[in-house]
């Protein structure tokens, strides 16, 4: 099992490469097989080519992130990061909470993104 260490470690590379990285590097923090599900309740993307595009929707904006309150959990994480993208003249804030299982490599099996539209702020 990946230490809490290592999941803490992970969720931190998470939201610099969410704010810097490329599709293919946040892609990377991800098992083969992961499901991301972000928002929950919209259909799941499966496999880490499905999540690179995804994430791919980023490359588009100006990101950035700040991770609020990581909470470790035997396989699990569980943690706030406020995302803003800047798009032109358009900015776009949301919090999600994240909840995040890990491999025994400390690799990402799955992550579910709870927000909804009423979360999102756009200005």
């Amino acid at each position: 099992m990946a230490t809490p260490e290592q999941i803490r470690e992970v969720v931190a590379q998470y939201a610099k490469r969410v704010a810097a990285g490329s599709a293919s590097e946040i892609a990377d923090l991800y098992t083969p097989d992961a499901i991301v599900e972000d928002p929950v309740g919209t259909p799941p993307h499966e496999g880490r080519a499905a999540i690179e595009s995804f994430y791919g929707a980023l490359s588009q904006a100006e990101i950035t992130t700040e991770l609020q309150g990581v909470r470790v959990a035997g396989n699990s994480a569980a943690f706030g990061l406020k995302v803003i993208a800047k798009t032109g003249d358009q900015t776009i804030t949301v919090e999600p909470i994240d909840v995040m299982t890990f491999g025994d490599d400390g690799k990402i099996t799955s992550m579910r993104a709870f927000w909804s539209q009423d979360d999102m702020t756009v200005e």
